[in-house]
């Protein structure tokens, strides 16, 4: 990780990414001890993670790193789709709005593009995983 990365991701927990981090642990915690929940619960706990650290991480489909997962066939779409019209649309919003409002200062620009990548991954999160952001560029000379 670059320097540049590690000071955006401080200044982004200290303004306000741990708390929203936070939320997600809490959701994730919450979706793991209900039965009905438990299938998004890992999702949850990712979008925890990812919005947690978001500077220096992106997101890829988990079938570069696991072949036959079961989030990555059809049962990982279906529960994407229910994920999608219970909560992945309004979380994906709520980060576009935080992003136009950030956007508007040269400051907020990096936190903007920051919630533009979060709002992708709470839209549609079952299937993929965190990597590092040069995990492409590194797996290309194996």
């Amino acid at each position: 990780m670059s320097v540049i990365a590690l000071v955006l991701n401080i200044l982004w927990l200290a303004l306000g990414g741990a708390v929203a981090a936070l939320g997600w642990f809490v959701a994730a915690f919450f979706m793991a001890i209900s039965i009905i929940g438990l299938p998004w619960a890992r999702a949850a706990f990712d979008n925890g993670v990812y919005t947690l650290w978001p500077f220096g991480t992106r997101t890829i489909d988990r079938d570069l790193l696991y072949r036959g997962d079961i989030g990555t066939g059809p049962l990982g779409f279906l529960g994407n789709i229910i994920w999608f019209v219970l909560a992945g649309w309004w979380l994906a919003l709520g980060h576009l709005v935080a992003a136009f409002f950030l956007g508007i200062t040269i400051i907020g620009l990096p936190f903007a593009w920051a919630h533009v990548k979060l709002a992708g991954f709470a839209l549609w999160p079952i299937g993929r995983t965190l990597a590092s952001s040069d995990f492409r560029r590194r797996r290309a000379y194996y």
